[in-house]
């Protein structure tokens, strides 16, 4: 058996094969990312007259037209953690970093460690990576807007905030593409005020709000020369919005239809839905190449980062945020619906707290437990079970 270690880069990557006792069979050698440089690394593989298993670091994306071409093939190819490469190349006793060098530790780790080949429901995964991570950037998309909506009214009518439970409520959105300074809602017409807001309220609002809204308007400290400039910013922002969530909703739709195409267990997870649980299943990918859960824990960023020097230590220790930002950034969402709908986390998030634990804090440990059910269910496959309490 040979065992092939590439070094993926953007125009060209780098091989080297070693044979069964880490001898270099093959010294590296470049070839194109392109037709002509996978038709040459055939040729070597097929040359060797043996069986070669590949592995390859998932770098960006420019491992995958490779690892399509490769098992397209029939050739077992491992795609590799690239913290897990890191970690065996500081092994070693020289210390030295290459294309070359990265291409034979890649090669040793595939024949030391034997890790499991990459097939299982790679391009539905992929696809729900791309999905869930275009997904997050445009929930990145309609935050900034948010933000620069509540910079708005900061300056035309202060006081609107503390109206609503939130300004993006949508009657408070609705009445914002009618009017927008504290001078043009405080000489609205009042029905047409309380209509706006009882019809996109479901009855919730009405005159009574409509008039603290009016009052309000009339005591705002708001700049009123701003409002023609104001009212079409306002307008186009609120607009953005729409169309974000819009197409954020498609993309729900589209990530519980592919969850639906593969065997999976981590929506028995209570907190972990359809969406979240594509992220994370997008983001783990093959659960097999986390030997322990610990690396696992170090991928999603979620391992404490302690401070030392010399005698000193540091007393608090915080999130390394190392990993995927994407895994990380579910793992928190599903904390945090995990401590509505699970009691045992909710449980522990309410005695956290009472003994002066920050939120933050909590919801950080919160976030390692469910991560820990989530590899034991991958590495199973079985869906989660409620314990007896």
């Amino acid at each position: 058996m040979f065992f092939c270690g590439i070094d993926v880069a953007k125009h060209k990557h780098v091989a080297l094969v070693v044979d069964e006792k880490g001898t270099v069979v093959k010294p590296a050698f470049a070839f194109a990312n392109d037709r002509q440089g996978f038709d040459a690394l055939l040729g070597v593989l097929a040359s060797l007259g043996q069986p070669v298993s590949v592995g390859m670091e998932a770098t960006g994306h420019y491992w995958l037209a490779l690892y399509d071409e490769l098992t397209r093939q029939g050739y077992p190819v491992s795609v590799l953690n690239p913290l897990q490469i890191a970690a065996y190349r500081r092994s070693g006793i020289r210390k030295v970093k290459s294309d070359t060098v990265d291409a034979f530790w890649i090669a040793d780790y595939v024949r030391i460690a034997n890790p499991a080949t990459t097939t299982q429901d790679i391009p539905t995964l992929l696809q729900l990576r791309e999905l869930s991570r275009f997904r997050f950037g445009l929930t990145e998309q309609i935050g900034d807007i948010k933000r620069q909506i509540l910079a708005v009214l900061d300056r035309v009518f202060p006081e609107y905030e503390t109206l609503f439970s939130t300004v993006f409520l949508k009657s408070s959105r609705e009445l914002l593409k009618e009017v927008t300074t504290a001078d043009e809602i405080a000489s609205f017409d009042l029905a047409e005020l309380s209509r706006i807001l009882y019809t996109n309220s479901r009855g919730r609002f009405g005159t009574e709000k409509a008039v603290a809204i009016q009052e309000a308007a009339q005591r705002s400290v708001g700049v009123g020369f701003l409002a023609d400039a104001i009212r079409i910013k306002m307008r186009c922002l609120l607009e953005q919005i729409d169309l974000l969530e819009q197409q954020r909703a498609q993309l729900d739709d589209e990530l519980a239809a592919l969850m639906a195409q593969i065997p999976q267990f981590i929506t028995s997870i209570p907190g972990v839905g359809p969406v979240t649980g594509a992220a994370i299943l997008a983001e783990v990918g093959d659960v097999h190449r986390f030997e322990r859960v610990e690396q696992l824990v170090a991928y999603a960023g979620i391992d404490p980062s302690v401070y030392q020097t010399g005698q000193f230590q540091a007393s608090q220790a915080h999130m390394s945020k190392r990993g995927s930002p994407y895994l990380r950034h579910a793992l928190w969402l599903a904390a945090s619906m995990a401590i509505q709908h699970d009691d045992e986390l909710r449980a522990y998030y309410q005695a956290r707290r009472a003994a002066g634990k920050p939120h933050g804090t909590v919801l950080g440990a919160i976030c390692r437990k469910l991560l820990a059910r989530i590899y034991i269910i991958l590495k199973e496959q079985r869906p989660y079970v409620i314990r007896d309490s």
